[in-house]
């Protein structure tokens, strides 16, 4: 499905990354293993995670290099698209998987935990998605259009909310509204964008607080999302600018943003007009399907 396609994944030394970058390369892609190798908050670096999986899928027949250069260093991630480029003479795809938790409650939470969550994040996808589309538009010009992808991480706690992660919530839904902007902007080079919102077993999840307990029992590891992302990444895949659930053996595709109930008038509403008018005909709160909720059900308190 992937052969001979090069592909870019940011934050793949562990977790659902290396489970992709194992993934791509078992179906004969070139993968560069990006990854900082830092702590789940961000903290530190380390080569090892980035070099030992690249030397794993290499001693395993495959092929993949390390990167170790950070998503949030905008040079830095031309730095990295370029040594895709260099390394396998094109780029093909790009998952941008990288991500960091320091999760607090709004009243607690620092400026710090705020901006370093969200440059990993948001910022990072951002990053490394404008330098790999700066190449795709030149190579465009150059050979005309092939058929790229870009796989972003987004998360159900930014397409529903998540109490105690303002900082990634907030990042996560810009990632999910980029991806539409990102499809639609670079459709004219060949490029497709989507996202996925996985719910994994992995460091970060765990240490949101009740989550293994609320999927105790479920086989939800990192490897069950990398089929959806694969298929995403290949050359005949026709999706754009969607976002998918995953989860276990379920996949899903949202809907969007969408109006689920309008009043309307000629002319303009009087406050108190309007005030009975929505309290007459508007649902409390509009009908959405949060599938981590469907497949476990609400937190017990």
């Amino acid at each position: 499905m992937l052969e001979g396609r090069v592909a870019l994944i940011t934050g793949a030394g562990r977790g659902i990354g290396r489970e992709h970058a194992l993934l791509f390369a078992s179906l004969g892609a070139r993968v560069v293993v990006n990854d900082v190798g830092g702590g789940s908050d961000g903290a530190g670096r380390d080569i090892s995670p980035a070099a030992e999986l690249a030397a794993e899928i290499t001693a395993a027949g495959g092929e993949a290099v390390a990167s170790t250069e950070s998503v949030t260093d905008f040079a830095a991630a031309a730095e990295m698209v370029q040594h895709a480029v260099d390394t396998y003479g094109d780029l093909d795809i790009v998952v941008n998987n990288a991500g960091i938790l320091r999760d607090r409650m709004l009243v607690s939470m620092s400026e710090d935990e705020f901006d370093a969550v969200v440059a990993v994040h948001l910022k990072g996808t951002f990053n490394v998605t404008r330098h790999a589309a700066e190449y795709w538009r030149h190579r465009s010009k150059q050979i005309g259009n092939r058929p790229r992808a870009i796989v972003n991480t987004s998360s159900g706690a930014g397409l529903h909310g998540n109490i105690g992660q303002t900082n990634y919530a907030a990042a996560k839904a810009g990632i999910a509204a980029m991806t539409i902007v990102h499809a639609r902007e670079l459709a004219r080079y060949g490029v497709r964008a989507n996202g996925i919102a996985p719910i994994a077993r992995t460091r970060l999840t765990d240490q949101t607080p009740g989550f293994t307990e609320r999927i105790a029992g479920t086989s939800w590891e990192p490897a069950d999302v990398s089929p959806l992302v694969a298929y995403l990444a290949s050359a005949d895949c026709p999706f754009t600018g969607q976002m998918f659930s995953v989860y276990g053996g379920a996949v899903g595709i949202y809907s969007g943003w969408s109006t689920a109930a309008e009043v309307s008038r000629t002319g303009r509403w009087t406050p108190q007009e309007l005030k009975e008018a929505m309290e007459d005909r508007f649902p409390r709160e509009a009908p959405a399907v949060n599938p981590f909720l469907a497949a476990v059900g609400p937190a017990r308190s």
